[in-house]
Parts: structure tokens; C-alpha cells; sequence
């Protein structure tokens, strides 16, 4: 059998409060309107579900039984929606170890302070979750992109510690960390082409590697040495001074950082997150 939501509603507060005039005020509705729809209830149901003495109304026997019932469903489905509204307020974010390393992590506070309602989760995977309501950030190949999944294209170049510029400009011989991928089908770091572009294809080079540009980044900071990688994991220690650019040509590459289909998980947090990562790592 069929009955009416509103019905039901209206019931439930007539029932706990007594009153189909408390219970109006509540729903926000006429206390005729409460009364028509108890009418209808119990007319649909057969049964009378409150005993009318004058403006006083008092349950019935089948009345009190469906207030038990109607009580016990209304609050699981408030518990479900608040559980729900929770929920809604967490974002999980899966990426690479060094986007999140060196990129998310040092900056999450400075999304809380902007949205303290907006809790973020993030872990390293290479996994694409098709949910909408996940967030994954992923490195690969921009020509394989939609233009409008892609958050910054990257370029690289040859980044040391601020005191050390000069020293490593004037060396007869450089040693560079870098990276070489795991992921065999990603473009190779262009570091023969920035060579070329500076001109220095001739130059005593030696090159170690990494299988991620977090380990030749932070071997470079223990070392005092050079790191060839890509501007947007270093942004960070840049604009904190640790790190700087020599003074070379930066070189583009043909990777990028992309949010695979991302218009369908653009929910309402998504959105502000892709909006502040895209702000802060396009500056």
C-alpha cells in the first residue's frame, strides 16, 4: 500500500508533539493542511489514528503503534542523510608519491584555512578510481589528454641549492640527478634536449637516476647537488629559497599532470579543490 510522505510527516509531528497546530508550526505548513493530510492517511488506511476531544487529539491504539514506526524511520533516515552530508565533505585524492610529497602535502593547510569545512585525504597509487566522487591526479602523456582533464603542462630544468649557482656554472664537469621512469610508455625526461637547448650536448655530464623525481629532488638537497626535473615539484622549495634555477633555458616536455574525465567529478567540494590546485600550481 501506497501512502503519502507528506502524510507521514505530517502524522509524525502531530504524534510527537500533540498538536496539529505545533506540528504546522514545524513543517512549516497550515494546521489545516496537517489536518487534511492525517484525513487522507486515515482514510487510505482504514483506521482512525487520533481520538478528537474538541481541539485536544490523543493517539489511538493503531495510531500509537504507526508513531513508533514512523518515529524509528524518520530518524534512520536523518542518521543516513547526515552520514551522507559527512561524507560529502571529505575528499579523497590519489597521485604519485612525489605530487604528493612535495606539491599537496606542504600545502594542504593553506586549502583547510580557505575551506575548514573540507576534510582531504590523500593517498599514492597509480590506480584510476572511476568514482566521481574520487580525486585522481595523474601524470602522462599530454597529447593522450583532453585539453580540459590537463591542470599544468610541464617543463623542466636544472635546479640547486640558491648558494651554489655560481659554483655549478663555472664547473668544468656536472653531475645531475634525475629521473627514469618505471612507467616504460611515458615520454623520457628531456634532458638530451636540454642539453642541446643550452648547449652543453658537448659538456662532461654525468647522470643518476631515480624511478622518482621525489628521490633525485630531495638526494640533490643532501648532496648539494644539481637536480634536472620538473618546475612544478620544486615550485615550493623555490618560493621558500632552498632551491632556484640555474640561470639555463628551461625546456618544455610532453607530460603533464591531468585529472582523468574531469567535468564529471566536479561535486560541489571537488570543485573548490580542482580550483585551488589549479591556482596553486599555476602560478
Amino acid at each position: 500500500m501506497q501512502v503519502s510522505l507528506p502524510a507521514l510527516k505530517a502524522f509524525d509531528a502531530a504524534a510527537r508533539l500533540g498538536s496539529f497546530k505545533a506540528a504546522a508550526a514545524e513543517l512549516s505548513i497550515s494546521p489545516t493542511a496537517v489536518s487534511h493530510h492525517i484525513s487522507n492517511l486515515e482514510q487510505r488506511l482504514s483506521v482512525s489514528l487520533f481520538e478528537r476531544v474538541g481541539r485536544k487529539i490523543n493517539l489511538t491504539e493503531a495510531g500509537r503503534e504507526l508513531s513508533v514506526a514512523t518515529g524509528q524511520g524518520f530518524k534512520t533516515i536523518e542518521a543516513a542523510i547526515e552520514k551522507i552530508a559527512v561524507t560529502d565533505k571529505h575528499i579523497t585524492v590519489s597521485t604519485t608519491s612525489s605530487f604528493a610529497a612535495l606539491v599537496l602535502i606542504p600545502s594542504l593547510q593553506a586549502f583547510y584555512n580557505k575551506y575548514p569545512d573540507v576534510q582531504v585525504n590523500i593517498i599514492s597509487g597509480e590506480s584510476i578510481d572511476t568514482d566521481s566522487f574520487h580525486l585522481p591526479v595523474r601524470f602522462g602523456e599530454t597529447v593522450r589528454q583532453s585539453t580540459d582533464d590537463i591542470l599544468v603542462t610541464e617543463r623542466f630544468n636544472v635546479f640547486s641549492r640558491v648558494q651554489s649557482v655560481h659554483q655549478y656554472e663555472q664547473a668544468e664537469h656536472l653531475t645531475i640527478y634525475t629521473t627514469e621512469w618505471k612507467n616504460n610508455e611515458l615520454p623520457k625526461v628531456p634532458l638530451n634536449a636540454w642539453l642541446e637547448l643550452n648547449g652543453l650536448q658537448n659538456k662532461p655530464v654525468t647522470v643518476k637516476t631515480f624511478d622518482q623525481e621525489l628521490f633525485g629532488i630531495q638526494q640533490a638537497l643532501l648532496e648539494n647537488a644539481l637536480v634536472f626535473c620538473s618546475a612544478t615539484l620544486v615550485k615550493g622549495y623555490v618560493k621558500a629559497g632552498v632551491l632556484t634555477e640555474l640561470h639555463t633555458k628551461a625546456v618544455d616536455s610532453a607530460l603533464c599532470y591531468y585529472i582523468p574525465d574531469k567535468p564529471v567529478r566536479c561535486n560541489r567540494h571537488n570543485v573548490k579543490f580542482i580550483d585551488w590546485l589549479e591556482n596553486l600550481i599555476g602560478d
